[in-house]
């Protein structure tokens, strides 16, 4: 592989768009392929980042042999077998979260990426975000540790859009995406695995046919609990919001700023060499790529969170 990594990134809306901003600020790394549905929005925001090759089609860019890598920023339910035809085409590849929205898919993408010894992992951003690398931090010294996680995703959505505000071609999934961040870094934090999991959901939308409401109870091996509360029917403050409980203090992460229990805001800047963590989640990645080590987020480490939401999945069908 040459020194500079080449990568091709499928899906240039919202999330696609906030990787190639991240790129831009590390080294060693060129986006030489843009794939998106659209052909002449393709053309045009790869002329605004400088990116040589525009298409429609993953397989042409997995067709580059300059192509190194990619990352894959396409509907949910492309992402396993879009991962399985990247690493079928020798690619390292990075998959937005969620790895699947059917857990065999997953079980698949890890059999074959274990076969290939090839980079994957999936965009499970919160492992990356400053705000609980610092808490994580404070973990891993023995400084605190996690009761209760109390976490909030809370959205207003009425059609398909995406954080763009424009319109989306598939259907977002509180529980196979956005419980998926929850899911994965509350084990991640505990440094201990899911041992029971409940899930409730409210009405399902009668256009979207998801369910616009959901709450998820969790609990690790080690005792902590985690209480977690989904809604796209919230006129309100938008996002994710995580309230850590613990023993020695209690701290309240939105996003890469991080508070204490009385709204205090801690200084995080110094954790990570970014503040954005999209591009922590990148830098990962390549770096993973040029040590030839697995990557934080490798498809082994997170396949347990899609267990749980498979789990979680056959309770609310039951």
């Amino acid at each position: 592989m040459s020194k500079t990594i080449k990568v091709a990134l499928a899906g240039a809306g919202a999330f696609g768009i906030k990787h190639l901003d991240g790129i831009k600020n590390i080294d060693g790394v060129e986006v030489v392929s843009l794939i998106s549905r659209d052909i002449e929005k393709t053309k045009e925001t790869a002329a605004k980042y400088g990116i040589a090759h525009a298409t429609t089609h993953l397989e042409e860019a997995l067709a580059l042999k300059e192509v190194d890598a990619v990352i894959l920023c396409t509907p949910t339910q492309m992402h396993a077998s879009q991962t399985l035809a990247c690493l079928k085409a020798g690619k390292h590849v990075q998959v937005e979260i969620p790895l699947c929205d059917v857990y065999q898919q997953g079980q698949e993408v890890l059999k074959l990426q274990q076969e290939t010894g090839l980079v994957a992992m999936v965009g499970h951003t919160r492992r990356f975000n400053p705000s609980h690398q610092w808490v994580n931090h404070k973990i891993k010294a023995g400084e605190f540790n996690i009761q209760q996680m109390d976490v909030q995703t809370y959205f207003f959505r009425r059609t398909n859009m995406n954080a763009l505000g424009q319109a989306r071609s598939w259907t977002d999934h509180l529980l196979w995406h956005h419980a998926a961040h929850t899911v994965d870094l509350f084990a991640y934090q505990c440094g201990s695995p899911i041992v029971k999991a409940n899930a409730i959901q409210g009405p399902i939308h009668p256009a979207l046919s998801i369910a616009m409401d959901m709450s998820i109870q969790l609990q690790a091996a080690n005792g902590a609990i985690c209480t977690l509360s989904l809604s796209f029917n919230n006129d309100g403050p938008l996002g994710t919001f995580f309230r850590y409980i613990g023993d020695t203090g209690t701290y309240l992460a939105r996003y890469d700023d991080l508070f204490n229990g009385k709204d205090e805001q801690i200084d995080v800047s110094q954790v990570a060499v970014s503040m954005n963590g999209i591009e922590l989640q990148d830098r990962e990645f390549f770096a993973a790529i040029h040590e030839g080590r697995e990557p934080n987020s490798s498809i082994a480490q997170v396949l347990p969170c899609y267990q749980v939401l498979h789990d979680l999945e056959q309770q609310l069908n039951a």
